[in-house]
């Protein structure tokens, strides 16, 4: 199973720029949803995605990481949305 530690790390290694844009990134694993909880905070504006295990897996051995690309673009987008709004 993928730990917290490895899936915070592809998700900067897709989008480096979370971090120096001032997005902060948590990444926790949800017994409840049993999918990984990706919270990305900036200032007050705060948005959350579930990425399934499976998904999780792939993405870390290489094999796939559209979904998860996909799921952190959108999050990006709405936070800067709701930021300009």
């Amino acid at each position: 199973m993928t730990t917290k530690e490895e899936l915070c790390a592809k998700i900067h290694e897709v989008f480096p720029d979370i971090g120096a844009c001032g997005i902060d990134l948590t990444v926790d694993y949800d017994d409840n949803n049993k999918a990984w909880a990706v919270d990305l905070k900036k200032n007050d504006l705060e948005l959350k995605t579930f990425l399934e295990e499976p998904e999780a897996d792939q993405c870390m051995a290489g094999k796939q990481c559209v979904s998860l690309g996909l799921q952190i673009a959108q999050l990006k987008k709405n936070i800067e949305d709701m930021r300009t709004a």
